[in-house]
């Protein structure tokens, strides 16, 4: 059972900072994907937070990934604007974008935003949250490298390919919604990986197409994809919209994040942000928000469920409850991470064995 210390939130900001600042990226950079990493962590999806350092320095040293890019926003249509990651780290090109299609919802009510030449964007929902503290309705689609089968193939082909979306809320929590297109994330089975823990039956096979618990060998294997068939559709969907739409790379040419330091990645994302009030005042909007979030409140709840939560709503209030306790980090993950530091002269903060407000 691996250990865990406790730290606070703005110790591993400073740090992933300091990490990414020791390869080359700007302050603005560095401080951006720091801040991103740690708000998986504080929302409780360890899997997208400082435990990839080691993995995304690896591919900035490699020069896989560009640390400092030439990110280019142009406009193609009335709505409508590409975006060119310059092989940067897919967090810098991904808030750009988002910001792009806000800009444009602002002017015409609907803003879209397609970017090719980017990397891994980290967590979805982090797009989600920030068109909704400008206001926005958003949907996030990315590709992906090969986790999935198609729907009747043996082999990976298509990616985990994670949605996201974000709608506003009124006086309540906001709608935030991010998920992957297999049973569990890839990266939850990677950090199970790292720390040696099995995973449950029906999630993914090993390459050699067998059903396992193994943590390890369904890393290197194939995920499943959930709900079957309808799973294995919408990975398509995301693959053709985000990577062939784009002009990204796509049907299972985006090299892996993991395995493959052949050439850069060329990952696809699509950034779509709605205005709210298009169809009644923003007023009538947040209140209509408001009445379904109070209507969910008070249905009859199924055997064993205390509440019935808006989505991102249990991921909120693990973030609240971070801030206070601090942030959890098993002790593979901080050796990972103190090794890194190490080599560039950057020292790992000082966890603490127990949550913060403790005795």
């Amino acid at each position: 059972m691996a250990e865990t210390l406790y730290f606070r939130a703005e110790e591993l900001t400073r740090y992933a900072t300091a990490m990414f600042l020791s390869v080359g990226m700007s302050e603005a950079d560095a401080a951006l994907i720091a801040g991103d990493l740690v708000k998986a962590n504080l929302r409780g999806v360890d899997s997208h937070g400082v435990s990839r350092i080691p993995m995304y320095l690896e591919r900035l040293r490699r020069g896989l990934v560009n640390p400092r890019p030439d990110v280019k926003v142009t406009k193609v249509a009335g709505a409508v604007a590409a975006v060119d990651g310059d092989n940067g780290m897919g967090f810098i090109a991904s808030n750009i974008a988002m910001n792009a299609a806000c800009d444009i919802a602002g002017e015409m009510g609907i803003g879209l935003a397609g970017v090719n030449r980017s990397t891994h964007f980290g967590m979805g929902a982090c797009y989600a949250l920030r068109a909704i503290e400008r206001g926005f309705i958003s949907m996030i689609f990315t590709n992906s490298s090969p986790a999935i089968p198609m729907w009747g193939g043996r082999t990976t082909f298509l990616g985990a390919s994670p949605i996201a979306a974000g709608i506003p809320g009124g006086k309540h929590p906001p709608y935030v919604m991010d998920m992957a297109m297999t049973v569990i994330a890839r990266g939850k089975i990677r950090l199970a990986a790292m720390k040696g823990d099995p995973i449950a039956e029906g999630l993914a096979l090993d390459i050699d197409g067998n059903p396992t618990t193994d943590a390890a060998k369904a890393f290197e294997g194939v995920c499943l994809p959930f709900g079957g068939v309808k799973g294995s559709v919408l990975a398509t969907l995301m693959d053709l919209m985000s990577g062939v739409l784009t002009g990204a790379n796509f049907g299972g040419d985006v090299k892996s994040l993991y395995f493959d330091h052949s050439e850069p990645q060329n990952v696809g994302h699509l950034f779509f942000a709605i205005k709210p009030d298009l169809f009644l005042s923003l007023d009538d909007f947040g209140a209509r928000m408001d009445e379904f979030y109070e209507r969910i409140k008070v249905l009859p709840r199924a055997a064993g469920v205390d509440e019935i939560m808006m989505p991102g709503e249990p991921e909120q209030r693990r973030e609240d409850e971070r801030h206070r306790i601090g942030i959890p980090v098993t002790d593979n993950v901080i050796a990972d991470l103190t090794a890194e530091g190490a080599s560039v002269g950057i020292a790992f903060p000082d966890g603490r064995a127990t949550p913060f407000g403790t005795a």
